[in-house]
């Protein structure tokens, strides 16, 4: 009797897999037998098609979407002479994602070589964003664009290629004008950056982007709107970073007429929850033309592509969040950070026109000074918050208070024990004592009444010596081992 284990299942479930391949394969080559793609291409080009000149260029995967808006645009640039038909690439399954499959051997395969069996069918497209709000474009997956250029015939593939760790995406116009085929790709390439979908946008990098996991576009962020009477520091701190960061950009023009470089490096350091990030924030809503890249975590290790995009859509700003990690990461050899060590020559590499900010942040600036001091120029602005004194306390409880109704008549008291404290355990402090008013009014409706007593309880139970982790967590204490030149005390 046969058996009905799980080995029979697991051959059954072999054979329906085996079924529907052969199945997909069936119906990929019936598609290409009907719509042959060398047939569509010879009708189109002519006989001599196979031995036309071809053009091609080649762009990070990331940039898929802006060639695609490139390609388009050029296609409708002229519609009076200029007029096309696009097709999808059809019959040579998942080889065609492993290479790039060129024009000639479309035209030269035979029925049995490795595209003898591609066929011209509909058009395979995915929505990829290209803005903040849910915005996507339409982008050619595997198509071949059949162009009518006046009195000239052009074809172009369009295709990504997921070969070799960094997936891309490759155009190739073919054609007999060498000259007009060199002119098409310029102006297909000066459109697709000119037109970028992330220029003037806040893109975030993350390692997805760059085919270490599945393919995905650059993450959109909404640029955020932070007031300058929401940032607490000391004024000519404030007044230093935004002199070096917003004031180059206001007057670049003349510092350029006059000799000056506009290219700059900001480095905010300080104790965690001093308002590093609070302060990139600001920066960046008070320039709302200007394209950021942000780059963390785990994408700190493609920076020369973070700054590659910079340079092309500047002004641009590069924030590189926490940059004492990169710091950290050693090669074999003790002493070195190398990737730290690019990100310095990447910022030494820009020429004295561009007109790009590179924003830093860490805690642990320590671990950041004898790099920069050994490459020297990188740096303009070495900016430390501080922690907040007295009076800068005061206008942070103010600031964090939102709706609350806060009956104080010890605040001395309360601004005395919170010496030494960051912007970040204020923000919870409050928040703990609003709770704790609210578990003693239970019945109660309306704002949140909190009182000296209220933030007293809150506060012992943050300073208690069970809580110091969630001290260190809020900034409110250093950990053991961390403290060095340069930290926030």
């Amino acid at each position: 009797m046969p058996s009905s284990g799980p080995s029979s299942r697991a051959e059954l479930a072999d054979v329906g897999r085996l079924a529907r391949r052969l199945m997909d394969r069936a119906v990929e080559t019936a598609r290409a037998e009907h719509h042959p793609l060398r047939r569509v291409l010879l009708d189109h080009l002519g006989p001599e098609a196979a031995f036309l000149p071809t053009v091609s260029a080649t762009w990070p995967s990331y940039e898929h979407v802006n060639v695609q808006v490139g390609v388009d645009a050029w296609l409708a640039a002229d519609p009076g002479v200029r007029s096309h038909e696009v097709y999808g690439i059809t019959g040579i399954g998942f080889m065609r994602q492993m290479e790039i499959v060129g024009i000639s051997d479309l035209l030269l395969a035979s029925g049995d070589g490795a595209f003898g069996s591609a066929g011209a069918g509909g058009v395979m497209t995915t929505a990829m964003p290209s803005g903040p709000d849910g915005q996507t474009h339409a982008c050619v997956s595997h198509g071949v664009y059949l162009v009518q250029d006046g009195g000239k015939r052009l074809a172009m593939v369009l295709q990504p290629v997921s070969r070799g760790p960094d997936a891309e995406v490759v155009l190739q116009i073919a054609g007999e004008d060498q000259d007009q085929l060199d002119a098409v790709l310029r102006e297909v390439q000066r459109l697709s950056s000119e037109r970028s979908v992330f220029r003037g946008q806040v893109i975030s990098f993350g390692p997805e982007v760059f085919g270490l996991g599945r393919q995905a576009p650059m993450n959109f962020l909404e640029r955020p709107s932070v007031g300058r009477d929401q940032i607490v520091l000391p004024d000519e701190v404030l007044e230093n970073i935004e002199r070096q960061v917003l004031g180059v950009g206001r007057h670049a023009s003349r510092l350029l007429a006059s000799g000056q470089h506009l290219k700059r490096g900001i480095l905010l350091h300080g104790a965690p929850g001093t308002g590093k990030t609070h302060t990139v924030r600001y920066l960046l809503g008070q320039l709302p033309e200007v394209t950021v890249v942000v780059i963390s975590g785990r994408a700190l290790g493609r920076i020369k592509e973070a700054c590659s995009v910079a340079r092309a859509l500047q002004p641009a700003i590069v924030v590189v969040e926490d940059v004492d990690l990169i710091a950290e990461q050693r090669e074999a050899r003790p002493g070195e950070h190398p990737l730290l060590f690019q990100l310095l020559n990447e910022m030494d590499g820009l020429n004295s026109a561009a007109d790009v900010t590179f924003l830093l942040t860490t805690n642990r600036a320590d671990l950041l000074e004898p790099a920069l001091a050994s490459r020297p120029g990188r740096v303009d602005l070495a900016a430390e918050l501080p922690l907040p004194d007295a009076s800068a306390r005061r206008r942070l409880i103010e600031l964090y208070r939102g709706d609350l109704v806060l009956e104080l008549t010890e605040e001395d008291v309360l601004i005395s024990r919170t010496e030494g404290v960051t912007a970040s355990f204020l923000k919870e402090l409050l928040r703990k004592a609003a709770l704790l008013a609210c578990e003693a009014d239970s019945a109660g409706a309306g704002p949140i009444r909190v009182t000296d007593a209220d933030l007293s309880v809150a506060l012992d139970q943050l300073l208690d010596s069970g809580n110091q982790l969630t001290r260190v967590l809020l900034g409110g204490e250093e950990p053991t081992g961390t403290r060095g030149p340069g930290r926030g005390t």
